[in-house]
C-alpha cells in the first residue's frame, strides 16, 4: 500500500543546518521536493531554533510542500542580556537579514515568502514584514502582535492571529491587534488551548491552520 502523499513529502524533505550572515547565527532549513513557498519561523523569548514546537510546525509545512527556515535571532553574547529578547526592532532586523539570505539561496530564491512568529517573535515577524516588502503573509501563534506598535496600522498583507482559548492574558491583546490590522487580518481561537498549546491536539490544530493560511497565500493551495 502506498503511503499518503503528505507522508511521502514529509519523509522526502531535507533538514539542513545553516549559518546565517552577518552574525553567524545557527539555523535549520527544511526543504521539501519542489517547494512552492518558504516560511521564516521566529521563536519567542526563552526559546531558540531547536524548539520542538517549531520543529513540529516545520514538519507540517513540509508536508504541504512549503520550505521553512528557523534560526536563532541573537548571538550567544547578546542572549546574556535579557533585554535583547524583548528588543523587537533588533529581532525584526535579524528576520529581515534571514529573509534576504533566503532570497539568495539556490533552493529558496524566487519562492513566495511568509513569516510565522510565536510570543515576541510574532511582533518581530510583523515588524519585519513592515520593513521588507517581500514577506507576503504572517502568522502569529500565541504571539504578542501588540509589541509591533504603529507598524500594525500600515500593514496590508494577510495576517492570521492564532491564540489559545485559555490564554487569557494574550487573547485580548490579539483582539486589539486584529482591529489595528484591519480587514486582511483574521483571528483564530483554538478551543481549550493555553499559551504554549500543550494540550493534546492543540498544537497540531494551530500548525495545520498556519499551514493552510500560507498554502493559500504563498503556494496557491
Amino acid at each position: 500500500m502506498q503511503p499518503p502523499a503528505a507522508a511521502t513529502v514529509a519523509s522526502a524533505a531535507t533538514e539542513q543546518p545553516v549559518t546565517l550572515p552577518p552574525h553567524g547565527l545557527p539555523g535549520l532549513l527544511v526543504l521539501p521536493p519542489q517547494p512552492r513557498g518558504v516560511v521564516l519561523i521566529a521563536h519567542g523569548s526563552g526559546s531558540d531554533h531547536l524548539s520542538p514546537r517549531h520543529r513540529h510546525t516545520a514538519q507540517v509545512l513540509a508536508e504541504a510542500g512549503l520550505a521553512s527556515l528557523r534560526a536563532d535571532m541573537l548571538t550567544a553574547q547578546e542572549s546574556l542580556d535579557r533585554r535583547n529578547t524583548f528588543d523587537i526592532p533588533l529581532l525584526a532586523t535579524r528576520l529581515v537579514e534571514a529573509a534576504q539570505w533566503l532570497q539568495q539561496q539556490p533552493g529558496t530564491a524566487g519562492l513566495p515568502l511568509g513569516a510565522l512568529g510565536a510570543s515576541t517573535g510574532a511582533a518581530a515577524a510583523l515588524l519585519a514584514a513592515h520593513h521588507h516588502g517581500a514577506i507576503r503573509a504572517v502568522v502569529s501563534r500565541g504571539g504578542r502582535p501588540d509589541l509591533a506598535g504603529a507598524a500594525l496600522g500600515s500593514l496590508d498583507i494577510p495576517v492570521l492571529l492564532i491564540v489559545g482559548e485559555r490564554d487569557t492574558e494574550v487573547l485580548p491583546l490579539n483582539e486589539q491587534a486584529r482591529q489595528a490590522l484591519g480587514e486582511a487580518c483574521e483571528l483564530l481561537v483554538i478551543p481549550g488551548a493555553t499559551h504554549l498549546f500543550d494540550e493534546p491536539g492543540t498544537l497540531e490544530e494551530a500548525s495545520k491552520a498556519a499551514t493552510g493560511w500560507f498554502g493559500r497565500r504563498l503556494g496557491g493551495g
